[in-house]
């Protein structure tokens, strides 16, 4: 899950959704462990280019991954 940094006061934290709160059945107040890495984004060019080369070649992926 990503989630952005939310400034609060002098400070900045991360919100949980309501999914995840119910899911593990955690309230405010509870004590979790976090890991922290910042997201990498991937540019928009990349994922295009990415598209356009696995619709063109695959045939040759799919035999590929067959063997």
């Amino acid at each position: 899950m990503t989630q952005k940094l939310l400034q609060i006061g002098s400070s900045a934290g991360v919100t949980i959704p309501k999914k995840y709160l119910k899911e593990y059945g955690l309230k405010v107040g509870d004590e979790v462990e976090i890991s922290i890495k910042p997201a990498r984004k991937v540019k928009k060019e990349l994922l295009d280019w990415t598209d356009e080369f696995i619709k063109k070649y695959r045939p040759a992926l799919e035999a590929l991954a067959k063997k």
